[in-house]
């Protein structure tokens, strides 16, 4: 049973939470000892207050250039996890890359201790991280630390549903360590943790951001149009064009102010931010790529979106408008079609909703179709996730044709733009949404990516204009 952490500090642990502390790294060691692999990942579970802020607290606590995460969907039930640290990476590229993390993760959780699985999601042996769009993507200087295919299993893990709030400390252990000084090292790290609320945002009224496409927007319509043109030619049926937008900031942005806005403004969204070094991505995205409890997962097909209107009136039919739209409703259709189409082969059965609903958010309304799936044996949320990724929302139909022509038209790295990002924990359950509505910040530059799915009846300004809708989910925040 986890045991509840007491003074004298906010998160240190007290005499018998370290007494099990160091016999658990003890039985870590003599099992290193004696397998094959040479390592053990161990972790130790404890119960937080109820009132901790798990994205604060990791933003109050990070050192300077640590890996972090934070993942977040406020309006689920209070959802939150949030970790600092890395005591092993697991990375890979090219296209298998998500089982190539799967199988390196089920060998690390296959002997690991821990304490019995309880609490909210992601409490426990957890694994952070994401992918990149394309196989190989990230090769920008700016994506430096993205890899391909990349998960951090974090040192500090904090996971609250609700009011239940867990911290989980991990190390990965090898025969010859020394267990009272991991313990040790743990508690230290425990003891560092501070409560503090989120920064403000305190943007500088005397200067203001200059933002700027990378490409010219006439660059964008060109490419909508030469899409357009291979659609009706019938090379295609659809493929999603994306654009960046750079902010530059007098000063560097506040990944932990801009969580705050985000979150307060976005909380039906999966909020998110994952640092790597000088390099921050974080996003409010309103789409969930794959979730996976059991032999339960759930998904949802997201495309065709519009603005909103602070008129109730305008706001209801607007989004009466895009239920209407034949071009919508048909590129609602392609992505519902190949969800079911990649799940079939894993399920017993694949549910989709009978017609799809409006998805409100705070600044944008999409069609969306959830799809529901009973699997037929065990298939890891990563696996799933690479075999979802990337839905025609983001790629295109069929992916085969759409692939080699993303690049060519959008000339850009997307990194992880529109990649999964998420967690896995311990028994392949997890989580995973797709990178939308994001930015990559850089000390006082943000790049920002949207996107928007063509088709045939496409019109290259219109889709300019989408993307400026989207666009507005982090423009007016970094550009204050």
């Amino acid at each position: 049973m986890p045991v509840e952490v007491a003074t004298p500090g906010p998160f240190a642990l007290d005499a018998t939470a370290l007494e099990r502390l160091e016999a658990r790294l003890h039985r870590a060691v003599r099992r290193a000892r004696r397998g094959r692999a040479g390592q053990v990942l161990t972790t130790f579970t404890v119960t937080l207050p109820r009132d901790t802020d798990p994205t604060a607290v990791v933003i109050a606590s990070r050192r300077a250039g640590e890996p972090w995460f934070a993942f977040e969907q406020p309006a689920s039930d209070r959802a939150a996890l949030a970790t600092l640290g890395c005591v092993i990476a697991l990375e890979a590229s090219g296209p298998n890359r998500f089982a190539v993390v799967a199988d390196r993760w089920r060998a690390l959780t296959r002997d690991a201790l821990a304490d019995p699985p309880e609490g909210p999601r992601g409490s426990g042996p957890v694994a952070v991280g994401g992918f990149a769009f394309a196989p190989d993507g990230g090769a920008a200087p700016h994506w430096t630390g993205f890899a391909p295919g990349s998960l951090h299993v974090p040192e500090v893990a904090l996971a609250r549903r609700g009011d239940e709030v867990r911290l989980t400390l991990a190390a990965v252990v090898h025969p010859d360590d020394d267990a009272e000084a991991l313990a040790h090292r743990l508690e230290a790290r425990a003891a560092e943790l501070v409560r503090a609320p989120l920064p403000l945002l305190d943007p500088d009224p005397a200067v203001t951001p200059r933002v700027v496409s990378a490409m010219p927007p006439e660059h964008y319509e060109d490419a909508v149009a030469r899409a357009v043109e291979r659609i009706r030619a019938g090379a295609l049926d659809k493929v999603v064009l994306a654009r960046e937008v750079q902010v530059h900031a007098a000063a560097e942005h506040d990944p932990g102010a801009l969580l705050g806005v985000l979150r307060e403004a976005f909380r039906e969204c999966h909020v998110f931010a994952v640092g790597r070094g000088d390099h921050t991505f974080l996003a409010a995205s309103p789409e969930l790529l794959v979730r996976r409890e059991g032999l339960r997962t759930g998904t949802l097909a997201l495309a065709g979106s519009t603005r909103r209107s602070a008129d109730p009136a305008v706001d209801d039919h607007l989004g009466e408008q895009l239920l209407r739209s034949a071009k919508d409703r048909e590129e609602q259709a392609i992505v519902v079609r190949r969800i079911v189409r990649a799940l079939q082969p894993l399920s017993v059965w694949v549910t989709p909703a009978d017609e799809p609903v409006l998805a409100k958010v705070a600044n944008i309304q999409h069609l969306a179709t959830p799809i529901r799936a009973q699997l037929r044996e065990p298939v890891s949320v990563l696996e799933l996730a690479g075999a979802l990724h990337p839905t025609p929302a983001v790629g295109g139909e069929p992916l085969e044709a759409a692939a080699p022509l993303i690049p060519a038209l959008e000339g850009l790295d997307r990194g992880w733009y529109a990649g999964p990002v998420g967690w896995v924990d311990e028994h392949e359950d997890g989580e995973f949404c797709v990178a939308l509505r994001c930015a990559l910040l850089t000390g006082a530059v943000a790049r920002c990516y949207a996107g928007v799915g063509v088709v045939r009846e496409s019109d290259p300004a219109a889709e300019l204009a989408e993307t400026e809708v989207k666009l507005q989910a982090l423009l007016p925040v970094l550009a204050s």
